[in-house]
C-alpha cells in the first residue's frame, strides 16, 4: 500500500450528482479528476444500469460536470467542445443531447446566457439560470464602479450590477423569458407540471436578509409573490402537493438565538404558512467537511405528500423525509456523509462517504460503483475519543494515528480546527488530514460549541466567539494527550479554515502551548470584516449579535488581533487574494502585526484562488498550499530548535491569558 501524499489526490476519482432515467432503468452520474499537468479538474458522464448492474463511462472529452435528464429519457449537458461564441447578445452556452444507449451526443440547442443549470420541465420547455447585468449598469475595463452591497462575492468576483436569474427557455420557438425579476438575486426553484415555484430577493443599493417565495406559471406567464421578501428566513422549498409546498423557515432572526429553520405548510393559493413541524437540525444540505469530494448533486426532492431531504444529525449528514402530517423519517442515517440523491418508484440512490471511503454511489444502501479502489493507500481509521467538559457538555471527536505508529515512540500532533462554525467533523475521508498521519503526525479534531448537527443550543455562539468553543477544543486537546501518552505535549501544532482559521488566530493569542500555527482563510478583526467580506453585512450580527455601529467595542473583544501582543507562536498565514468571504487584508493584519512583534511568521499569499482553495482550487495551487502548511509544521515540530530546547523554553501551561 501507498502513503497518503500532498499530490495523492490527483488519483481520485471524485463522484457526484446521482439521478435515475425517467424510466429507472439507469443511474446518471459524474465523475472528475484533477490533472496537474493542465491545472484544472476533468469530468465525464457515467451510467449505471440498473438491470445489469453495470457502469460504463457515457462521454470522454472530459469536459462534462453538469447534466440533466430530458422527459424523453435523453441525456443534456453543457459543452465547451463547440468554442462559445460572443455576439451583441453576449455569452452563450451550448446544449448537446445524448441517448442512454450509446452514440455520440449531438448539439440539442445553445442560448444567450453564461448558464449555470438547466431543468428540462417538458419536451419543449426548459428551465435556465444564469447571470444577467442590470440595463442601467455600464461597463468599461478602465475602471469598476461600486454602487451596492456586496458589491463582490466569493466564487463570482465582482458582482456589482449582477444577478442570477430564471429564465424559461422554448427550444420549438428559440425564445428565452425572463422569469424572476431583473433586480432580483434567485435562490432555490421546484417544478411541478406548468408551475415554478422559486424563491428570489429582489434588491437595489443594499441587499436584504431575506428571499421572497414566488409562483411563476409557465402556461400563463403569470407571477404571484407568496410571501415577500425579508418576511421570514426561509430555506428549501419544494411542491409536494397541486395546492401546497413544504417550506423550511423561521419568524425569528439566527441572531436571536441561533435557531435552526422548522417546517412549514404554504397554501399555495393564499401564501399562508402552516408550522408543520418543528425542526432543532439543518436541513437541505449536509456539513460534515472533507476536502476529498467535487461536484454537486441534489440534496432535496419533493413527491407526493412527501420530500426527501440532506440533514447533519450529529457529525454525519443524512437522509430524511417529511410527510404532509409533519412525521419525520430517517431514509438512511448511516454514518458519515449523504452528499446527494435520488429517489424513485421506491429506490433510493445515495452519493455519499462512508466507511473511510472516498464518495461512490449506493442504492438502496448497497455500493454499486467501485471508482476508486481504496486498498492501494495505506490510511489511518479514525479513533473515536469522548469526554465531558466541565459544564457537563458531550463532546466527540477523532485521533488519527501516525501511518506507521510505533508503540513507545513520541509523534507530534496538529489539532485541526473545521469551518463554518456550523459544520462538522465526522469519520468521512479528509485527504489533508490522512496525509499528515502519513507524515508522522498523530491528527486530532472534535466539534465544539458552534457546530451544526447537535441542536440549537449547541450550535448557538452567537456573540461568544472564542469563549465556551475555545474551551472546549482546550479541553479535548488535553484529554486527547491525557490518553495518548505517545504525542509529545512539547510539539502541538494547530490549523484550520475559516471560522477554524478564526479560531487559530484566537488560540496564538490566548496560549503558548502550541509550538506551531497555520492560519488559513481567517477573520482577525470582526470590524473590518463586516463591511470587506461578501456576506459580512449580515453574517457579523447572526454570529457576533451586533453590528459595528451598535456596538464597536463588542467586535472588538471578539477580534482575535485585539490579544496580539500575546502571541509568541510561529505563525502561517494562508490567503488567497480572491477570497470575497474572509478578505486576505484579514491575514495581512495577523502577519503585519506578528511581524513587527518580533514573531517568527510567513503569509502565502495564493493569486486567482478564492475561500474554497484547500476543497476546489486549482490543483497546483492546492499542492501550493499543503507543500506550505506541511513545510512550516515540519520545521517547528520535527526539526530540534538551536538551543536543543525541543520548544520548551518561555511556554506557559495553556492557560488563558487575556
Amino acid at each position: 500500500m501507498n502513503p497518503i501524499t500532498i499530490e495523492t489526490f490527483t488519483e481520485f476519482r471524485f463522484v457526484s450528482n446521482p439521478s435515475f432515467s425517467p424510466d429507472g432503468k439507469q443511474i446518471a452520474f459524474v465523475a472528475q479528476q484533477a490533472d496537474l499537468k493542465d491545472n484544472a479538474y476533468h469530468g465525464d458522464l457515467y451510467l449505471y444500469d440498473v438491470q445489469e448492474k453495470t457502469v460504463r463511462q457515457a462521454t470522454s472529452s472530459g469536459d462534462v460536470k453538469s447534466y440533466t435528464w430530458t422527459k424523453a429519457g435523453t441525456l443534456l449537458f453543457p459543452s465547451g467542445r463547440e468554442k462559445k461564441k460572443t455576439d451583441e447578445a453576449g455569452d452563450r452556452t451550448v446544449y448537446y443531447e445524448l441517448l442512454p444507449d450509446g452514440g455520440e451526443a449531438q448539439k440539442k440547442f445553445e442560448v444567450p446566457l453564461k448558464a449555470s443549470a438547466i431543468y428540462a420541465a417538458d419536451e419543449d420547455r426548459y428551465l435556465i439560470t444564469a447571470v444577467s447585468k442590470l440595463d442601467s449598469q455600464e461597463e468599461d475595463p478602465a475602471f469598476e464602479v461600486l454602487d451596492e452591497v456586496p458589491f463582490w462575492f466569493n466564487g463570482k468576483g465582482f458582482t456589482n450590477g449582477l444577478r442570477t436569474r430564471l429564465y424559461l427557455y422554448r427550444a420549438s420557438e428559440d425564445s428565452l423569458t425572463p422569469v424572476s425579476e431583473e433586480t432580483a438575486e434567485l435562490g432555490g426553484f421546484s417544478v411541478r407540471g406548468s408551475r415554478v415555484l422559486y424563491k428570489a430577493n429582489p434588491w437595489t443599493d443594499v441587499r436584504g436578509r431575506y428571499d421572497g417565495i414566488y409562483l411563476y406559471d409557465m402556461d400563463t406567464g403569470e407571477t404571484r409573490c407568496l410571501l415577500g421578501k425579508d418576511t421570514m428566513r426561509t430555506g428549501m422549498i419544494g411542491f409536494w402537493a397541486e395546492d401546497e409546498a413544504l417550506v423550511a423557515a423561521s419568524r425569528e432572526a439566527l441572531c436571536e438565538n441561533g435557531s435552526y429553520l422548522d417546517f412549514y405548510a404554504m397554501d399555495l393559493s393564499t401564501g399562508e404558512m402552516r408550522l408543520l413541524a418543528p425542526y432543532d437540525y439543518s436541513s437541505g444540505s449536509g456539513s460534515v467537511g472533507s476536502d476529498a469530494r467535487l461536484g454537486g448533486g441534489r440534496t432535496v426532492k419533493c413527491g407526493d405528500g412527501i420530500c426527501w431531504f440532506v440533514t447533519t444529525r450529529g457529525s454525519s449528514a443524512c437522509l430524511y423525509a417529511i410527510r404532509r402530517d409533519g412525521s419525520l423519517q430517517a431514509v438512511c442515517g448511516r454514518e458519515g456523509s449523504c452528499d446527494s440523491f435520488d429517489v424513485q418508484d421506491g429506490h433510493v440512490v445515495i452519493c455519499g462517504l462512508y466507511d473511510g471511503k472516498l464518495a461512490e454511489l449506493y442504492l438502496d444502501g448497497g455500493q454499486i460503483t467501485q471508482m476508486n479502489d481504496m486498498s492501494r493507500w495505506k490510511t489511518s481509521v479514525p479513533k473515536e475519543y469522548r469526554l465531558k467538559t466541565a459544564d457537563g457538555q458531550e463532546l466527540t471527536g477523532w485521533v488519527l494515528y501516525p501511518a506507521d505508529y510505533v508503540p513507545g515512540v513520541k509523534y507530534p500532533a496538529i489539532l485541526n480546527i473545521h469551518g463554518g462554525p456550523r459544520t462538522v467533523f465526522g469519520t468521512v475521508f479528509h485527504h489533508e488530514m490522512q496525509m499528515w498521519a502519513s507524515a508522522g503526525y498523530f491528527v486530532m479534531y472534535t466539534n465544539p460549541r458552534g457546530s451544526d448537527g447537535f441542536g440549537a443550543e449547541f450550535g448557538n455562539i452567537n456573540g461568544r466567539y472564542g469563549t465556551i468553543d475555545y474551551d472546549d477544543l482546550m479541553a479535548f486537546t488535553d484529554y486527547v494527550l491525557e490518553q495518548i501518552p505517545d504525542i509529545d505535549q512539547n510539539r502541538l501544532g494547530v490549523t484550520g479554515g475559516s471560522y477554524g482559521g478564526f479560531m487559530t488566530n484566537w488560540i496564538i493569542g490566548h496560549t503558548d502551548r502550541f509550538r506551531a500555527a497555520a492560519s488559513q482563510r481567517s477573520i482577525a478583526n470582526w470590524i473590518s470584516f463586516e463591511y470587506m467580506s461578501d456576506i459580512g453585512h449580515t453574517f457579523t450580527k447572526d454570529n457576533q449579535a451586533v453590528f459595528a455601529c451598535e456596538d464597536v467595542d463588542k467586535l472588538w473583544l471578539h477580534s482575535p488581533i485585539r490579544y496580539i501582543q500575546n502571541c509568541k507562536t510561529p505563525t502561517l498565514f494562508v490567503h488567497s487574494d480572491a477570497d470575497y468571504r474572509c478578505n486576505v487584508a484579514e491575514g495581512m493584519q495577523m502577519f503585519a502585526a506578528l511581524k513587527v512583534l518580533g514573531v517568527d511568521t510567513r503569509m502565502c499569499m495564493v493569486r486567482g484562488e478564492n475561500h474554497e482553495l484547500s476543497r476546489s482550487g486549482k490543483p497546483r495551487n492546492r499542492v501550493l498550499r499543503m507543500e506550505e502548511i506541511l513545510r512550516w509544521m515540519d520545521r517547528y515540530l520535527k526539526e530540534e530548535e538551536p538551543d536543543g530546547t525541543g520548544g520548551e523554553k518561555d511556554r506557559n501551561d495553556g492557560k488563558e491569558r487575556a
